[in-house]
């Protein structure tokens, strides 16, 4: 029962789609993996290949007390999906409030999914401070925050290191371990090496890994594939590879023959 939660300081890092590729990393080396969507922007499905017109979802309904069970999509991928659900800005804010009041709302389903010990649960955060991260951190293992390579990006680390709304109110509660990822690194650009070795050094082993900044990213988005899938040579797969490699190093998730993927979760 690990619970693995993708964060950023602020939107369109690249955060939702290295949750994604990352949970069907795990999942291809033989974990039972399910992903959930807990970003109003319901991005995630789109990377298992859900139709734009499906909707249905499970985290907008959290206030009505939903079935989680009832909720879970089944991908080709073998990997379980809860999506956040289609949500108007309204409805998502008075979510986040009725979060912020009773943590319970969403703690109940995730204590309950992680009864299950083969459950390596991967999650995707709305971007910045938020009542729903706030509540998700005591139960979480590992909190992999995503920065992009440029200035504006990495200027953050400092404030994010410090809590930016990521620390944990809940008293004897130590927080989870953490880890950063570099996304789109280009080292044709003048800044791009500089920015990303400054940042490696600050860093030092809390960083899993850069991902160089590959047109296939987007192509895959695009396809509504995961990248895996779609460009599995590519530059970027690779460097997901080698991410989610670390990831399982770093938890001391079971090791899995190579290719084998299991064909669904087991609840």
């Amino acid at each position: 029962m690990t619970l693995i939660c993708f964060a950023s300081p602020k939107g369109g890092v690249g955060k939702t789609t290295l949750a994604a590729n990352v949970a069907n990393e795990l999942a291809r080396g033989g974990l039972r993996v399910i992903a959930l969507d807990l970003d109003p922007q319901n991005a995630l499905r789109l990377h298992f290949g859900v139709p734009l017109r499906d909707t249905a979802g499970f985290t907008h309904l959290l206030a009505r007390h939903p079935d989680w069970r009832s909720c879970l999509r089944q991908t080709a991928t073998g990997i379980s999906l809860l999506p956040y659900g289609q949500s108007g800005i309204g409805d998502a804010i008075a979510l986040a409030v009725a979060i912020a009041a009773t943590p319970a709302l969403l703690r109940r389903s995730l204590d309950d999914i992680l009864t299950n010990p083969d459950i390596c649960l991967v999650v995707d955060t709305p971007p910045g401070p938020s009542s729903l991260l706030a509540a998700l951190l005591p139960r979480t293992d590992f909190l992999i925050t995503v920065f992009l390579v440029d200035a504006t990006s990495v200027s953050l680390i400092p404030a994010v290191e410090q809590g930016l709304g990521y620390a944990t109110e809940e008293p004897g509660h130590a927080g989870p371990d953490r880890g950063f990822i570099l996304n789109q690194f280009d080292p044709r650009t003048r800044l791009g090496g500089v920015i990303a070795d400054a940042a490696t050094r600050h860093l030092g082993d809390r960083l899993l890994g850069t991902v160089y900044r590959d047109e296939y990213v987007a192509e895959a988005v695009a396809a509504q594939k995961l990248l895996a899938d779609y460009a599995p040579v590519s530059r970027a797969n690779q460097d997901i590879a080698t991410i989610s490699r670390a990831i399982r190093h770093r938890l001391r998730l079971p090791a899995v023959a190579a290719g084998v993927q299991r064909s669904g979760t087991r609840l």
